[in-house]
């Protein structure tokens, strides 16, 4: 079942518990996914839910920073729970050792050096550790990487 069925599935799920919690942030997801569809004109793949996903759920990071700050905790827990339910859509993510080795596989195939190949680097990462590590994660790893 690709992840498109299984966000349909869950949504249907949600309607007849009726938990309109989650229900909320399935349809926030769903229309998400729709916009870029329609924005673009294409069927989205898995690769590229997960990467919605992703920012939907740096978005809630960063909401729930600012909301923490301002002492509106309310705000933060609406948010950290919509966080959960969008963190089920990610597939497993690979640990920080694993997630640096695969940094250095990458940077030493590229011949990489130094700062002023991050871009040439994070291209190529991006590309084959996307949805499968942290891509904050990833950065500090490829910076370390060609630092070294």
């Amino acid at each position: 079942m690709s992840l498109k069925d299984q966000i349909t599935e869950d949504m249907k799920t949600a309607m007849r518990a009726k938990d309109s919690e989650r229900l909320g942030t399935i349809r926030l997801l769903q229309a998400a996914i729709k916009q870029k569809e329609v924005d673009e004109r294409v069927v989205l793949d898995d690769v590229a839910i997960v990467s919605i996903v992703d920012k939907l759920i740096k978005q809630r990071k960063d909401s729930i920073t600012a909301f923490e700050g301002a002492g509106r905790q309310d705000l933060a827990d609406k948010e950290k729970s919509e966080m959960a339910v969008l963190q089920a859509y990610l597939p497993e993510r690979m640990s920080a050792e694993e997630t640096m080795a695969a940094v250095k596989a990458i940077v030493a195939e590229l011949g990489a050096a130094g700062p002023g190949d991050m871009g040439k680097v994070m291209g190529v990462v991006k590309t084959r550790l996307a949805g499968k590590a942290d891509m904050g994660q990833v950065s500090a790893a490829v910076k370390a990487a060609l630092a070294g």
